[in-house]
């Protein structure tokens, strides 16, 4: 690849305001980041708003950032995919508290209709299978910790893309690599977790 046309190169160009930097960027990420961002808001209600807008905010909070010089150590795409990761799991997760704020605005019970026999009563009608926001958030805290606990970049970028719901063979072929390796670098991450989590 260029020079002139790599993630190191725009990551540099994106520090410095260059909205066409930012325009590779998101044209390379911004697909993923709304895969990712759907996994996280499975089983939530998308009626304000949804994984694209998650993917949406998520990419504009990192420009800004950029630009303000908040990640003056970021200096490559491993880097960056982590980041954006991370934000944009912590958007979706906002928007979950968000969301449960707003029906938590329900003054009682009796303002839900006492249901038909399509819908049952009361509060069963906002009770669903989705997360509470904090279990979201503890789950997002732990996954980061592990993550971070890796150490090394290749490792986190594995783990990372596997929990993204990526095959071996997807993983390879977007760390040019074999999908043997990719299998040694799943083993040696269960393992170290597995000793993290006293399992």
């Amino acid at each position: 690849m260029p020079d002139g046309d790599s993630v190191t190169h725009w990551i540099d160009r994106i520090k410095e305001g260059d909205s066409v930097a930012a325009q590779k960027l998101w044209e390379r990420y911004f697909e993923k980041l709304v895969r990712f961002a759907r996994r996280r808001l499975d089983g939530f209600p998308r009626r304000v708003a949804d994984e694209e807008d998650v993917a949406i905010s998520a990419f504009k909070s990192f420009c800004r950032a950029a630009e303000r010089g908040r990640f003056p150590d970021l200096a490559d795409r491993d880097g960056l995919w982590r980041l954006l990761l991370r934000i944009t799991g912590r958007k979706a997760v906002d928007l979950i508290r968000y969301n449960h704020r707003q029906k938590r605005k329900v003054q009682g019970e009796s303002v839900l209709g006492v249901g038909d026999s399509q819908s049952p009563p009361g509060i069963a009608q906002v009770i669903g299978d989705a997360p509470t926001p904090e279990f979201a958030a503890a789950v997002t805290d732990e996954c980061s910790r592990l993550l971070d606990g890796l150490e090394d970049s290749e490792l986190q970028t594995v783990a990372v893309a596997k929990m993204d719901g990526f095959t071996n063979k997807e993983i390879a072929e977007q760390l040019d690599c074999s999908v043997r390796t990719v299998e040694r670098q799943l083993h040696l991450i269960r393992k170290k977790w597995e000793r993290e989590l006293g399992q």
